[in-house]
């Protein structure tokens, strides 16, 4: 029977939704499996179909939570005397969400103006026997007293002693500019224009260390309210003149400029949305050369219900091609702003990307561990995405090693290296010019930490010239074809690594597989217990994560070389905590089929096994025996990984590449990776179109590469 978990704010504005689907991250986090129901509907004015939570679980997790009540028909039901069959509703909808699940997030109703809203929480609560997580927030009141009082008056709902069932407090929206709470005496600080961090005073507040538990302390954040170029023209129901990547802009902050192009210039800047009168083509065209700099500008909005000639248009084609929005508003420059300033900031329900910068930012800011053992949720080892994810930053964050970064100056790989120190992922080195990294750090508003390092390859490639030759002199080579080698930063980093300056390098945002797989061929080596080098990706099914292996190395491995990835694919999968029962793919189960490709795979399996006799290894199967437990049971009734494998080795490249691909789009399944295995010391391949979260991923995995293989030579 799952834990049933029930939130209940102690005012309006706490960030309800936000805080319960963070909270499902949270625990999701921890492995457990986390169910989410919205018993009562609560509709807000900007609301226009589906009830919002919902809605949101639905778009951004594979939960089907059930649909709610009206509040309408609830307040009826109360009216008319039958609370009791309200609450049989409530209870079978929970019920219904909550099977199969370990744990249930259930929502509860925020108190505005309806006196009954508080009533009606408790009654839920005590109706489905649920722990109670209160959520507050301090900009709802004058001081930290009135927020304390609040909190302990709720809290006083919910039961007296040792019968109240809250177990805690979740404080969102600290440091909020908008609202500043009255420092009261409870604390140290009696001056409330002296700048201080919330978190550290809500922290100190006399309620948080008695009878309550502050389980978590979301700071607010700019970054998670700014809306989709997109949002924005339908808000103001513009019109696109150019599209471009509205989809993917965000707006961070809005300008409207009248002025000449020479006195806005510093309002171009990343997020930046511009509002001008069509008219001022000079405005337009100082646009248009910010985005050619590769600022990355919200967008353009040209007011007046005016659209710029076919000639300004023209000469303003290679910034539109660069993804810069135009789109024209038929109100004039004031009255667009004025409706822009009315604008909404709640998340759309189909905006999946903030949402999960949400759920994320709320997660990272609650205790999930304290939280299951509060609920006395025991630890399981189920390895869900946001667990993986979750596992990789905290283990390579343990690792504290240093990793270079060839490609310093591509705009993905610096913002990457910057999340990266700012987290404690890595400590990394990016290969560039530093004026240029600056540069393109400040156009792309990317905030560089003081602590993260630049080389400039120029001042200290003479460095690697006689180490290098003395790596390759059996090939011939000689100091000017080493310094020759070594204009090659990929090459230079991996001579950093041969020489245990860093301890990991990532490449690949620009340069091919060959480019970054070569040099460390040539000068880091495979390690003794290799044959070949491969890799891996690590697939994150909604479900689990699955690992893939080789889907971008070897093009037609024979036997030997396949059993030898299979048995570094299922050790991967085993050092990044996934329990491996590896499959040895075929178009053919078992004997079903015949033929040279099969003949392969049965080889390779029986290689596997005897060189590994640890593990549960099985082959030949076909994808859906080893992936599906129903066609498992037909196809592959006595194998120990039909129907339950973990890791999956495909014949060849043809087969594992495609089918990498095939499942990461048709899904759309985040898949992290390539991982490289069988080098002495870990190098790692990016995909070309790799997302910035892609690279900061495998900076991860490349910092408990290093570790692992660190251990291996103690």
């Amino acid at each position: 029977m799952a834990t049933k978990l029930f939130l209940s704010p102690v005012s309006s504005s706490t960030g309800l939704t936000s805080i319960s689907v963070g909270l499902l991250r949270a625990l999701d986090e921890q492995g457990l499996k986390v169910a989410f129901v919205k018993p009562i509907a609560q509709m807000h004015k900007y609301d226009e179909g589906p009830e919002r939570s919902t809605r949101i679980v639905q778009n951004t997790t594979t939960l089907e939570p059930p649909q709610p009540l009206s509040l309408k028909y609830a307040q009826k039901l109360i009216g008319d005397g039958k609370l009791n069959r309200l609450m049989e509703e409530v209870v079978g909808l929970t019920e219904q969400a909550a099977e199969d699940y370990d744990v249930v997030i259930i929502e509860g109703l925020v108190p505005e103006n309806e006196p009954f809203i508080a009533k009606l929480n408790v009654e839920m609560a005590q109706s489905l026997d649920a722990s109670v997580l209160l959520t507050a927030t301090p900009t709802m009141f004058g001081s930290y007293k009135e927020l304390e009082d609040r909190i302990t008056i709720t809290s006083s709902l919910f039961g007296a002693g040792k019968k109240n069932k809250v177990i805690g407090v979740i404080v969102n929206k600290l440091n909020s500019p908008t609202a500043k709470a009255t420092l009261v005496e409870s604390t140290s600080i009696t001056n409330a224009d002296v700048d201080v961090d919330e978190v550290d005073v809500i922290k100190s507040l006399n309620i948080f260390h008695g009878h309550h538990r502050l389980l978590g302390t979301i700071p607010w954040s700019p970054d998670l309210m700014s809306p989709r170029t997109t949002d924005v023209c339908n808000h103001l129901k513009a019109e696109f003149v150019y599209k471009g990547a509205a989809d993917e802009r965000r707006v961070d902050h809005m300008a409207l400029c009248a002025r000449t192009a020479a006195n806005m210039a510093g309002s171009l800047k990343p997020g930046s949305l511009i509002i001008t009168p069509g008219d001022r083509h000079d405005i337009i065209m100082a646009v248009s050369l910010a985005a050619l700099k590769g600022v990355p500008l919200a967008g353009l909005v040209v007011t007046g219900d005016y659209t710029p000639p076919d000639s300004i248009i023209e000469l303003c084609r290679p910034a539109l091609e660069s993804g810069l929005p135009v789109m024209k508003s038929t109100l004039d420059s004031f009255s667009t702003v004025s409706r822009l300033n009315l604008m909404n900031n709640e998340v759309p329900t189909d905006d999946t990307d903030r949402i999960n910068k949400v759920m994320d930012s709320v997660a990272g800011n609650i205790d999930g561990e304290g939280l299951r053992d509060l609920l006395k949720l025991p630890k399981v080892s189920r390895l869900s995405p946001p667990a993986f994810r979750y596992q990789l930053v905290k283990r390579a964050q343990a690792a504290n090693k240093r990793v270079v970064l060839p490609e310093g100056e591509e705009p993905r790989t610096i913002q990457a290296a910057a999340i990266c120190q700012e987290r404690g992922i890595a400590n990394c080195v990016l290969i560039g010019k530093e004026e240029k990294i600056l540069e393109i750090a400040k156009n792309q508003g990317i905030e560089l930490p003081s602590n993260i390092e630049i080389i400039d390859p120029d001042k200290v490639r003479h460095n690697y010239i006689s180490p290098f030759v003395e790596l390759r002199k059996h090939k011939g080579v000689t100091a000017p074809m080493a310094e020759a080698m070594l204009e090659d930063t990929v090459v230079m980093g991996t001579m950093m690594l041969a020489m245990d300056e860093v301890d990991g390098l990532v490449s690949g945002a620009i340069h091919t597989t060959a480019n970054t797989i070569r040099p460390a061929l040539q000068l880091i080596k495979t390690s003794p217990d290799a044959k070949q080098v491969s890799s891996v990706f690590f697939m994150c099914l909604p479900e689990q994560v699955l690992v893939y292996g080789d889907c971008a190395v070897n093009p037609d491995p024979d036997a030997e070389l396949l059993a030898d990835i299979a048995i570094q694919s299922a050790d991967s999968a085993k050092t990044f905590g996934i329990d491996p029962k590896v499959a040895m793919i075929s178009y053919s189960t078992g004997k079903s089929g015949s033929g040279a490709d099969v003949e392969k795979v049965i080889q390779a399996t029986s290689i596997a096994q005897e060189r590994r006799p640890d593990l549960i290894l099985d082959g030949p199967l076909q994808y859906d025996a080893a992936a599906i437990e129903n066609v498992a049971k037909s196809k592959a009734p006595d194998s120990p990984v039909a129907g339950q494998a973990t890791v999956f080795v495909f014949p060849d490249l043809n087969t594992g590449n495609t089918t990498y691909k095939a499942v990461q789009r048709s899904a759309n399944v985040i898949s992290v990776g390539p991982m490289l295995q069988g080098l002495r010391k870990p190098v790692n391949d990016l995909s070309r179109g790799a997302l910035v979260e892609d690279i900061v991923y495998t900076i991860a995995l490349t910092a408990i590469q290093a570790k692992q293989a660190a251990e291996k030579l103690l």
